[in-house]
């Protein structure tokens, strides 16, 4: 299910590469996948205009299009831009639309299994050899730097937002608690959920949404005139219901999530910092000062180990939606900065 277009979102005809069975690197398969994408601009003939987008968790092929239009940094009169959807967020194969492997018979997987995927879309289905660019937030910068270490000849630039190269026991504790309010719900049955959570998907977004991607600074700016923080909450969970994400894929992607370590990429032993150390691509890692979801420690960590990397302070009081359209003043800044990142050249 498509989540409803907001006043921010660019459109595009919604595309699908039907993979057949995609191997996951636990040796498990999932059968009939289908790698959704959109396309903005247009391919050069040589492909050195491609720009790859990555989705964040819960999120769809939109989660980045503030980034995408004239005069943005994502312009498709510059750039092809391709923006792809990530196992398990309900657009790809997912617990809630496999037909073969429904909810929670689906196999578990992981952020290299989606670069994974993404790599046979762009290969396979596209026929690219490589792209100019990687760009992800969130989940997303997670897998960008996933990309960077898997693919390390398949693109110059790499830009990862609020990312973490190995997820944090602080990250862990919070999908646990957000995944605790889902199976408190009655609608849990001890193996699935029968109908979609109440009680349970207001805990979530409470915790998730209200929390955990703000900050004390945000919200009390927010609410500074006045203003009912419960009604807010309540207008939130009624826009993710209306999105229809469902909680046997949240479930799924958080145990992704909580499992990256990008020092398990095959051929590094474990070592994270061997594996960055291994980044060709030239990269920009960005966060705020403050993130409550994915600590601003980790980010500053992946930068230090990649050879050719810069650390950028986005200058928000939005935490984790920093990367996102929570502030005009940050989506400006965003543009600014990644724009003028992909267009530049590495100083050698």
């Amino acid at each position: 299910m498509h989540p409803p277009l907001q006043p921010w979102h660019v459109d595009a005809p919604h595309r699908a590469a039907h993979l057949g069975d995609l191997v996951l690197e636990s040796g498990e398969v999932i059968r009939e996948f289908v790698q959704p994408y959109v396309t903005h601009g247009r391919l050069e003939g040589d492909g050195t205009n491609a720009v790859l987008v990555l989705p964040a968790i819960t999120a769809s092929h939109h989660r980045l299009d503030f980034l995408i239009g004239p005069g943005k940094a994502l312009d498709p009169e510059r750039w092809f831009v391709v923006a792809v959807d990530a196992i398990g967020n309900g657009l790809a194969t997912s617990p809630s639309n496999s037909r073969l492997q429904p909810r929670m018979s689906f196999p578990r997987f992981n952020l290299r299994d989606m670069v994974h995927a993404q790599h046979r879309l762009l290969t396979e289905h596209l026929r690219l050899r490589r792209v100019h660019a990687v760009v992800g937030a969130s989940m997303g910068g997670m897998q960008c730097l996933q990309w960077a270490v898997s693919h390390a000849g398949f693109m110059s630039k790499a830009v990862a937002l609020t990312p973490m190269a190995r997820t944090a026991p602080w990250a862990i504790a919070v999908n646990e608690a957000t995944r605790a309010c889902l199976l408190a719900d009655r609608a849990w049955d001890g193996t699935q959920f029968a109908t979609r959570p109440d009680a349970g998907w207001r805990a979530w977004v409470a915790v998730q949404q209200g929390l955990i991607v703000r900050t004390p600074e945000a919200l009390a700016h927010e609410f500074e005139h006045g203003g009912d923080v419960a009604a807010s909450l309540a207008r939130r969970d009624a826009a993710w219901r209306d999105a229809g994400f469902d909680a046997h894929d949240f479930l799924y992607q958080s145990w992704a999530y909580d499992a990256h370590d990008i020092g398990a990429t095959p051929g590094f032993g474990g070592d994270w910092r061997r594996a960055l150390a291994s980044v060709r691509a030239e990269a920009m890692v960005m966060a705020p000062p403050l993130d409550l979801y994915n600590p601003v420690a980790c980010a500053r960590e992946a930068a230090d180990a990649i050879p050719h990397a810069a650390f950028v302070t986005i200058p928000s009081a939005q935490g984790h939606q920093a990367a996102n359209v929570a502030s005009s003043a940050d989506v400006d800044f965003l543009n600014a900065r990644i724009g003028a990142f992909l267009m530049s050249r590495r100083v050698a």
